[in-house]
């Protein structure tokens, strides 16, 4: 009974994927399994082909089938999917799927479930590359207006301004305070200069010369009496 159910899900696995199965014996073919993947920058990335090898125990479908997930030979690599360290997810992912179909041909629902689980994980990836990149550039974004907003204020960094501030205010008053002073003391010492005793105006020469100047304003007033 196994045997005959095994070979008409072959038949029609045959006209469900006429340019994909190849047969490897009687009781072994593969199915080429080609994801659809995400567009990468606004453009088409082909997409990886993978290899599911189909091995019917003698069984099948009461027992599940032999699978295994490789790459054709000479694969290029694709940048979203390891299959040495993903093939074992992707076939543990399959594990329900096999016991709700138990005693029925699932072969090809498991090899659309496959196909799923292989584009879910390189969606989940490009997302999560994506977010990562988002992130920066929402950082960088950050960095930047910070530099026109300045730093933001908190109870902290407002008293060490206000520390800061008051500091300042202090020292310039200081400073000013000192300036007045020093004006204050030349002013003084210009007036003390400028009320000179008799004996200073004596020592500095300043009292004959007053005298000469007045006498000589005497005889310049004589003169002119005497000539009128």
């Amino acid at each position: 009974m196994g045997r005959e159910e095994q070979i008409e899900e072959r038949e029609v696995l045959d006209s469900i994927f006429p340019d994909e199965i190849t047969d490897i014996d009687e009781k072994s073919y593969r199915i080429t399994i080609t994801p659809d993947v995400p567009q990468q920058n606004g453009e088409d990335v082909e997409s990886p082909t993978l290899l599911l090898t189909i091995t019917y125990p003698p069984s099948y479908p009461d027992e599940p089938p032999i699978l295994d997930l490789s790459l054709p030979p000479n694969a290029p690599k694709f940048p979203h999917l390891e299959i040495s360290t993903d093939r074992v997810h992707l076939l543990s992912s399959l594990t329900s799927t096999i016991e709700e179909n138990l005693g029925m041909a699932m072969i090809f629902t498991l090899v659309t479930v496959l196909r799923e689980k292989i584009e879910s994980l390189i969606l989940e990836r490009v997302a999560s590359i994506q977010a990562a990149k988002d992130r920066m550039a929402e950082e960088a974004e950050a960095q930047e207006n910070a530099k026109f907003h300045g730093e933001k204020v908190t109870r902290e960094s407002f008293l060490r301004w206000r520390e800061g501030f008051r500091g300042e205010m202090q020292a310039k008053e200081e400073e000013e305070r000192a300036r007045r002073e020093l004006a204050e003391m030349k002013g003084r010492g210009a007036k003390k200069e400028d009320k000179l005793t008799g004996r200073e105006l004596w020592e500095k020469g300043l009292v004959g010369k007053v005298e000469e100047d007045e006498d000589a304003g005497v005889e310049d007033g004589m003169q002119e009496l005497k000539v009128a």
